[in-house]
């Protein structure tokens, strides 16, 4: 991206279009401070003419059989694919996402999954027959519910924003998509996708904007359906306006998940995995094992293995291949991760590494890791989004269980031993919607979501398709 973008238009009803508004979204690359370019933002009369497509659309793909649909779908994604590396490299200008993680995710999971909820939606009945209690039959029939809103949050935008897109079209709905105003630019190749791959129009329509417009997305009087991914505080206004409506939603929140290191786990040979469930994307990852729970016979050991892991994590800018911590999305952002470590400093807790801003340009934190600090800590409670770690020291695995669950999240989560049946047993007693042995590896086959503050609903896996249908009885 050596120019600027400046792109004018918006994806609605299958081309670009002028937005009502003059309003545009400027966007900057966090490794370098230098702008990248603007888009076009859409006004409360763009998205009711995204909506109004997307009602209209709906008519023609809710009536394809699920064959046609997924067809469409496997195109989508061989679209997709074409523009693998230039997703990627996208992504990772607007948000700071190393680029070997933007390949992996942002260029590689989208379309992974239109294949997979293509190959679900072909092999399942959309109507099945069983036998009443008094005599009769009943036919259960699945009917996809309309228009989808779809809300995507900067860190991952294309994974999430078709971690939801793949199921509900799948399903026969349509979708009107909001993405974040850091992360507009790779929506542009998004919508160049759905016309290469000859989607009819409607069915998939790209409204960039604030809050505002997000907010106008879920209280539309013609969306049947909300998915958001994003923080609780917001999650929390969307379940409010979604319960007054009695519109379904899910919500995909916020996380302080637990890394609970078992007395005999090998963390030292298993550096890369470490890193990848505790520091994955700069922090900037919901489901991260932020908080290190270490069994105090080998505290001070664990707490200089990860001392060690900060300091030769390589920080650069987010496209060179070698970098492992990138930027911050934002100046403001960064401002936020810095509060939450001297809030840490004047709480007591031991800083052992990190804690600075690198010299060089962007909005960088070096990765930080805090030793004792106690569970009811802020650096503990809430959750910071960058590159902080605070490790717990625990006397059993009774006491850890305990720490891993004393928390308003739930959402993800990590047990390391080398013993898998013991680490097994310990997962399943943690408070949590998804735990991980020995590594935290996502797989868009199991449903991923979370308990308490995390969120409602699920995602991925047949689940997510059975999440965007209506069930109706028809008594025979």
């Amino acid at each position: 991206m050596s120019t600027t973008i400046e792109h004018d238009g918006l994806f609605i009803d299958g081309s670009w279009v002028a937005s009502d508004g003059a309003q545009r979204i400027e966007v900057v690359n966090p490794s370098t401070e230098q702008r990248l370019g603007s888009v076009s933002a859409a006004s409360t009369a763009d998205v009711d003419r995204a909506v109004a497509a997307a009602r209209k659309a709906f008519v023609e793909w809710s009536a394809k059989n699920a064959d046609e649909r997924a067809e469409l779908l496997n195109r989508l994604a061989d679209a997709l694919e074409k523009r693998g590396a230039e997703i990627a490299h996208t992504v990772s200008s607007q948000n700071g996402m190393p680029i070997v993680v933007s390949t992996g995710l942002e260029a590689g999971f989208p379309p992974l999954l239109l294949r997979y909820y293509a190959g679900l939606v072909s092999d399942q009945p959309s109507v099945t027959r069983r036998a009443g209690l008094f005599g009769g039959e009943i036919d259960v029939v699945r009917k996809p519910m309309g228009v989808v809103g779809v809300i995507v949050p900067w860190n991952f935008p294309q994974t999430l924003a078709m971690t939801k897109i793949a199921p509900a079209l799948a399903a026969g709905n349509t979708a009107v998509v909001k993405p974040s105003p850091e992360t507009v630019l790779d929506a542009i190749l998004l919508g160049e996708a759905i016309a290469e791959a000859e989607l009819p129009p409607g069915v998939i329509n790209i409204v960039p904007g604030d809050r505002a417009i997000g907010a106008h997305i879920v209280s539309h009087p013609g969306v049947d359906r909300v998915a958001f991914t994003g923080s609780t505080a917001t999650g929390r206004s969307i379940a409010e306006a979604c319960g007054k409506l009695l519109r379904p939603v899910s919500l995909g929140l916020g996380g302080k998940s637990a890394t609970i290191v078992l007395d005999d786990a090998d963390v030292a040979g298993s550096m890369e995995e470490f890193f990848k469930a505790t520091l994955l994307n700069n922090g900037q990852t919901c489901f991260l094992g932020t908080r290190v729970l270490a069994p105090r016979g080998r505290y001070g050991e664990i707490v200089d293995i990860l001392a060690g892991l900060a300091h030769v994590a390589t920080i650069g800018d987010a496209v060179d291949e070698s970098t492992m911590i990138g930027p911050m999305v934002s100046a403001r952002h960064r401002e936020r991760v810095e509060g939450y470590i001297e809030r840490g400093k004047t709480e007591g807790c031991r800083l052992i590494a990190g804690g600075t801003r690198p010299d060089r340009e962007g909005w960088f934190v070096a990765p930080t890791i805090f030793a004792d600090v106690a569970n009811d800590s802020v650096i503990a409670r809430e959750e910071i989004f960058g590159p902080v770690l605070a490790v717990i020291a625990y006397d059993d695995v009774d006491d850890a269980v305990a720490i891993a669950n004393d928390s308003p999240y739930g959402l993800g989560g990590t047990v390391w031993s080398q013993d898998r049946d013991r680490a097994r047993a310990v997962a399943q007693r943690v408070e949590t919607g998804t735990v991980g042995i020995n590594g935290y590896d996502l797989d868009p086959a199991a449903p991923f979501g979370g308990v308490k503050d995390s969120g409602i609903g699920r995602e991925w896996g047949p689940e997510a398709l059975d999440s965007y249908v209506e069930l109706q009885s028809i008594y025979l």
